[in-house]
């Protein structure tokens, strides 16, 4: 007994079947391409983000290194009298106990304006 052949309709409209199916995987990928590509959330928004991140992260070091300086001074406020001393003699004018304060002026002319 033969094997029992296709009708070649039936093989003609598989094919059809084929192709049809394989035309919308295509058009379906140019289509992600596309978008991919030149949309406004593809390739150059990432490339705007890596940007931002590279900016971000820069900054975030600086502000880092500023947080550890001022851990430091907080420390050394905290621990120690000379730092609070020297933040005081020089935003408050302070004069310790066993020291001397000159204030050296300028004589005035006769215009009655100091110096000049």
């Amino acid at each position: 007994m033969p094997a029992p052949r296709h009708s070649p309709c039936r093989s003609e409209v598989f094919r059809t079947v084929v192709r049809i199916f394989i035309g919308i995987l295509v058009a379906l990928f140019v289509v992600l391409q596309v978008r991919l590509w030149f949309s406004d959330d593809g390739f150059p928004a990432v490339a705007v983000l890596e940007r931002q991140i590279k900016a971000q992260t820069s900054e975030n070091r600086s502000l880092a290194d500023r947080n550890a300086r001022l851990d430091a001074e907080v420390a050394d406020l905290r621990d120690g009298f000379s730092a609070l001393e020297e933040r005081a003699r020089a935003d408050l004018g302070l004069i310790g106990a066993d020291e001397s304060f000159y204030l050296l002026a300028q004589p005035e002319h006769e215009s009655g304006q100091p110096g000049s």
